[in-house]
């Protein structure tokens, strides 16, 4: 399940949710008590590294383990 960051707008306090996709936005501030909670947008922390299907299954040539270190992305082959 996807965690949401929520803001209050009527006192500033930041929280984050665990949520399913289907769930209704969250509204009452769990600080203050006013329904002013408003969804926040952030970036996904995510990023597929280690020696599984990706490592194998889709990368060809010098880019096979990106997880090992010992080559460098900088583009100096």
């Amino acid at each position: 399940m996807p965690i949401y960051e929520y803001q209050c707008l009527a006192c500033g306090h930041d929280l984050e949710a665990i949520q399913k996709i289907s769930d209704e936005p969250l509204v009452e501030c769990p600080n203050c008590g006013k329904p002013h909670l408003k969804k926040m947008i952030s970036a996904a922390g995510f990023r597929l590294k280690g020696g599984g299907w990706y490592e194998t299954d889709f990368k060809t040539g010098s880019k096979k383990n990106i997880a090992g270190g010992g080559s460098s992305s900088s583009g100096d082959a």
